[in-house]
């Protein structure tokens, strides 16, 4: 498994720069850091239990802690702060972010959610 060496939040809070052992690096945006939370808040229980959320655009990082040796936790300005976010998930989202972005896209339309509007589905 690959370890991030170094994460760093710019200055605008819109996204997390990681940089794994390996060499790869991945700027992750607030916004796709916000709504693929891995929180049961957001991902439920199981897969039908699983919630998008619109409203998220301008979504910006408050805080990164460490959590042990294996993740972090990221504080967002909606005050959601329940996520834990592993170097797996990190990096499985930093490889698949084009997709996850898009499937979040297309959750979105499906709902009747959008990238400005707040709401919950």
């Amino acid at each position: 498994m690959a370890w991030p060496v170094e994460i760093r939040l710019p200055k605008d809070r819109r996204s997390l720069r990681i940089v794994f052992d390996d060499g790869r690096t991945f700027e992750l945006s607030a916004e796709l850091l916000r709504v693929t939370s891995p929180s049961a808040e957001v991902q439920g229980h199981s897969e039908a239990e699983r919630k998008t959320v619109g409203g998220k655009r301008n979504v910006t990082i408050l805080s990164v802690d460490p959590v042990g040796n294996y993740a972090i936790r990221i504080g967002f300005d909606d005050m959601h702060t329940t996520g834990i976010y592993s170097w797996a998930f990190l990096r499985d989202l930093g490889v698949n972010a084009e997709r996850r972005f898009q499937d979040y896209l297309d959750d979105l339309q499906a709902k009747g959610l959008d990238r400005d509007r707040p709401g919950t589905r």
